[in-house]
């Protein structure tokens, strides 16, 4: 996936630093300098500018969930009126087996990606988010692509 952007900390090094983030957020300062040409507290001080600038907006632990016991994982639409659609929101923020909700135009107001540990457990989820519409349910059979990193638009 490719962005543009006009930011001065989107330069060539900016979106190199960005690609090694992604690609592995443990690295050290050092090492990030190494790979993009820069000193350790340069790379620091244009991390940190990324940071404020809302740019990078925090580092995360990927976690195996089969390996956690959510071994199924499922996409969930639900519909719901549109002038119920900010409580929906904030009732689904509160479900733990929803790892992303998005709020969605067309036919459907929510779209979520959940992940629980057996058929009865999903049963249960589906039953369970039946208060605030109807649903539709996709359980994931395979994921060919699970995340992508963000690279500079080429020219």
């Amino acid at each position: 996936m490719t962005l543009q952007h006009d930011d001065s900390l989107l330069d060539d090094i900016g979106w190199k630093l960005l690609q090694a983030l992604q690609e592995n957020a443990r690295q050290s300062f050092r090492e990030l300098g190494q790979r993009v040409g820069l000193s350790a507290p340069a790379v620091i001080e244009r991390v940190r500018k990324m940071e404020g600038a809302g740019i990078l907006v925090g580092y995360r632990a990927e976690i195996d969930l089969a390996r956690v016991g959510l071994s199924i994982i499922a996409f969930i639409r639900i519909s719901t009126p549109r002038e119920r659609s900010g409580y929906v929101g904030r009732q689904l923020q509160d479900i733990p087996e929803v790892l992303e909700c998005h709020r969605v135009a067309g036919e459907d107001s929510f779209l979520m990606k959940v992940a629980v540990s057996s058929m009865n457990h999903l049963e249960r989820l589906i039953d369970h988010l039946a208060q605030y519409g109807q649903s539709t349910t996709s359980i994931v059979l395979s994921s060919p692509v699970t995340s992508r990193i963000v690279e500079a638009e080429k020219d």
